[in-house]
């Protein structure tokens, strides 16, 4: 998988301008996949986007070139019409709340009205009432995620976003004591904040399965997830680097790298390179001891197993389509792999 570079172009010794990354769509040895209902379902989901959250220009323009529906067909290319307009609305939901927590609010108490809002929205999507643009939003996408979501599905989908939320209060409330993690307590907060954990739990809704508690729980499968995870995770810190350096935030295992352990920025970035190839060794290696747990809930796995797979290249795939990160020089990121620095924003 990934190759990395050896060295950064600098302005002077301390200063880089930019930096190379990883070969990771040429290298990436799985297939991308784009769902056929891709153009449909993503022209749907921007409209209710941008209706529920109320969202005039220039939001209106960022939040659609961010291209949450071809990021969805991505992730979940076998999924039906309904089922992947859920997966879409889910997505441009997340990369809005993401920027209000991230960017635009620094009070820890914000964060934690917004999670008891939202989770009270997923326990009661119809019945609960309330004035949040994003706990709304919650209530309408999650509603039709409980018209096939298995209970066990559903579960795990609520347990993951609050753990999403408890992490983003804590990034939150970091951000605003100045204090940045050292290497290990990141990658523990990036685990949950990543929100790949909900959506490995829209792999089983899209696929109209619900796994029993003894797969879920199983370390062969955990570690699985956590290898999936890792990936997106450490591979979207290389991606979004560039635009987060330029809000001063540290919210980055590249940054983190660079602060604890004293690394220039290209090394780090290499770093994170090695620790996608660590986390690709580790998921070919516990796909071949899965277990067996009987022919039809062995199905259920191979389709799950096959959707957390999808969900290593559809990031990749979607990372250089959208404009989120490298803006309008995504093609020509993508076929030089070179990210040249932006001026960082006035404090």
């Amino acid at each position: 998988m990934a190759s990395t570079a050896t060295c950064a172009v600098t302005c002077s010794d301390s200063e880089p301008t930019e930096f190379i990354i990883p070969d990771f769509v040429s290298d990436c040895r799985y297939p991308m996949q784009l769902n056929p209902h891709c153009d449909l379902v993503s022209r749907a989901s921007e409209q209710w986007l941008c209706s529920e959250a109320h969202l005039v220009e220039p939001e209106r323009t960022k939040y659609t070139s961010l291209l949450a529906g071809y990021f969805a067909s991505s992730c979940y290319p076998d999924a039906d019409a309904f089922h992947l307009k859920v997966c879409a609305d889910f997505l441009g939901w997340s990369f809005k709340l993401d920027d209000w927590l991230e960017i635009e609010r620094s009070d820890v108490n914000d964060a934690w009205g917004v999670r008891d809002c939202c989770l009270s929205a997923y326990r009661d999507p119809v019945n609960y009432q309330t004035e949040r643009y994003s706990a709304k939003m919650c209530k309408s996408y999650f509603a039709r995620f409980k018209e096939t979501g298995g209970p066990g599905c559903t579960e795990r989908f609520i347990h993951a976003m609050d753990l999403w939320f408890i992490s983003a209060a804590k990034e939150v409330d970091n951000r605003a004591k100045g204090h940045v993690d050292d290497v290990e307590s990141y990658i523990e907060l990036r685990r949950d904040l990543s929100g790949c954990k909900s959506c490995f739990a829209l792999i089983e809704f899209v696929n109209r399965i619900d796994l029993p508690d003894e797969v879920v729980s199983h370390p062969v499968i955990m570690a699985l997830e956590e290898a999936t995870n890792d990936f997106v995770s450490w591979s979207n810190d290389i991606f979004s680097y560039n635009m987060e350096q330029s809000h001063h935030s540290t919210h980055n295992l590249v940054a983190v790298l660079m602060l604890d352990q004293g690394l220039n920025l290209q090394d780090a970035v290499d770093y994170c390179a090695r620790l996608c190839n660590i986390s690709l060794q580790r998921f070919e290696e516990n796909r071949a001891i899965i277990p067996s747990w009987g022919e039809e809930v062995d199905k259920q796995v191979a389709l799950y197993v096959q959707g957390l797979q999808n969900w290593i290249t559809g990031p990749l795939q979607w990372s250089f389509v959208t404009a989120r990160y490298f803006g309008k020089d995504v093609n020509i990121v993508k076929q030089d792999r070179t990210v040249k620095l932006i001026p960082k924003r006035p404090l």
